[in-house]
């Protein structure tokens, strides 16, 4: 009713405040709307770009683990193929999931950045020195942090995920990370990711192939980007190693 006592006042007034008064109600009503379509809009777009591995994504994906020979590759060459794949955690909640869009490569005892540089083996970096494929979780001012292992045994390499673009349980996101307001932020950067699925130090060693934390297939990047990984300015050389990765023009990158 208030709508349309609105028009009528509307239509009582000259022709330039009437322009101006439905422009004005316009705007308040697309800003509304475009609030509650914003995230729906985002997955559409998501589904209509990209590939699934050569077929349309169409609905909701059916989870596809990935098998232990994928993470059989060396690390800079599994770094970006994790780039499209979808990371899942399962938890008494329910399930939160996102594309991983941006990766950090470590390579281990040469890598000045790495944590196992010089074969450096203590009881945090113990799992990189295990088999590709399962996950190494630690703890960086207050944050835990995911990682793939990779490179294979007494070969202590890893993938740190950067960034993901939220898929299923957006909802739940949200209530991990309740001061977000903005879907954008709730993935885009490894702590953040973290919180949001639910990652935990629990997780340290789980093999990525099976629940409740796994990597299931998910869409092929149009074209991928390279460049200098970040927050590693102490480390030498290393901080200058092009072992960043990220899907081009991605919104949920980190930065």
């Amino acid at each position: 009713m208030h709508i349309r006592m609105l028009f009528v006042y509307i239509l009582n007034q000259d022709v330039l405040k009437a322009g101006a008064l439905l422009f004005f109600v316009f705007l308040s009503v697309m800003k509304e709307r475009n609030e509650l379509q914003r995230w729906s809009s985002m997955q559409i777009e998501t589904r209509n770009v990209y590939k699934m591995e050569g077929n349309e994504m169409e609905g909701h994906m059916k989870y596809q683990p990935l098998p232990k020979d994928f993470f059989q590759k060396p690390t800079l060459e599994l770094a970006t193929a994790l780039l499209g794949c979808l990371l899942v955690k399962e938890t008494k909640e329910g399930i939160a999931s996102g594309f991983i869009v941006e990766t950090e490569a470590y390579m281990g005892p040469v890598d000045r950045a790495a944590h196992s540089y010089g074969n450096r083996r203590t009881k945090r970096t113990e799992i990189m020195f295990h088999k590709a494929g399962l996950a190494y979780t630690y703890v960086m001012h207050t944050h835990c942090l995911f990682n793939v292992v990779s490179g294979g045994k007494e070969q202590p390499e890893a993938v740190l995920i950067r960034a993901l673009e939220p898929y299923d349980g957006i909802d739940l996101m949200f209530q991990r990370r309740s001061k977000i307001k903005d879907v954008r932020q709730l993935t885009n950067g490894p702590g953040k990711l973290t919180k949001a699925l639910g990652i935990s130090m629990e997780d340290y060693g789980h093999p990525l192939q099976k629940p409740p934390l796994f990597i299931a297939k998910g869409f092929v990047p149009e074209a991928i980007s390279q460049g200098k990984r970040i927050g590693i300015e102490n480390t030498g050389e290393a901080k200058d190693y092009p072992w960043r990765f990220w899907v081009s023009g991605n919104r949920f990158v980190s930065k």
